[in-house]
């Protein structure tokens, strides 16, 4: 295995990655949390599936995550991740390279799976391909999001509640779009802001709060399902408990 910073370049204007390493090694950890630095992510580091599911890994973009690992394997996490619908982008990276360890790996939704020894240049490589497959997904993506009455046409910006029209701002759309997308995922303030903001705008948590309220007040009955977590932040919540 070859460890090296890459020191690639990167855009500055662009929105940086987030990608969480989850891995027993630490020292293994720190080396990729590194690399992906120098490549212009934004990187974090786990040392165990334990301490990964403390974070709120469905604020990452994408998961570097070990199989065999003391008190919870990748797989074990995969699972519990998967189940409330937490569609992340995942690498397996694990010794375990077996054929039915691979394809194991593949039914639980891996989008990569790779091997014990590796390139770091072959991870990195591997994680931009994964990174802009997901992205042309998520902008090819012309299905309308529904909820019930609720509908937003994503081709043409538009959003309609029980056949009415809504008068919604980029922002407004925006938020909603987001929010109905991950469905029971808890946005932070400051993950909105990253998200629905250009980042040349300089913003305050409380214009996150302010524009919540109007689309709360523009979305009629709808709006009791953008719930409050007190501390933690909003998401859209399918019984309607704000």
């Amino acid at each position: 295995m070859r460890f090296r910073s890459l020191n690639r370049t990167f855009d500055p204007e662009m929105k940086k990655k987030r990608i969480l390493v989850i891995d027993d090694e630490q020292d293994l950890c720190e080396i990729l949390r590194i690399n992906l630095m120098a490549e212009g992510y934004e990187a974090e580091v786990a040392y165990s599936a334990l301490e990964a599911l403390r974070k709120d890994v469905g604020g990452f973009d994408l998961l570097v995550l070990d199989v065999m690992m003391p008190g919870m394997s990748g797989f074990e996490m995969t699972r519990q991740i998967r189940t409330p619908g937490i569609d992340i982008p995942i690498i397996f990276l694990t010794a375990r390279d077996a054929e039915e360890d691979k394809l194991e790996g593949f039914e639980l939704g891996a989008d990569d799976y790779i091997s014990k020894p590796f390139s770091v240049r072959e991870l990195m490589a591997r994680i931009r391909a994964v990174l802009a497959r997901t992205a042309v997904n998520d902008k090819g993506t012309t299905s309308p999001l529904i909820f019930e009455g609720l509908t937003i046409d994503l081709p043409q910006r538009k959003v309609m509640a029980d056949g009415e029209i809504l008068n919604l701002t980029k922002t407004e759309l925006e938020l909603l779009r987001l929010l109905l997308s991950h469905k029971g995922q808890v946005f932070s303030r400051q993950q909105l802001l990253s998200e629905v903001w250009p980042s040349d705008v300089i913003v305050t948590n409380r214009t996150v709060d302010v524009n919540i309220t109007r689309l709360r007040k523009k979305l009629g009955h709808y709006g009791q399902h953008i719930a409050t977590r007190q501390g933690y932040g909003y998401l859209f919540d399918t019984e309607g408990k704000i």
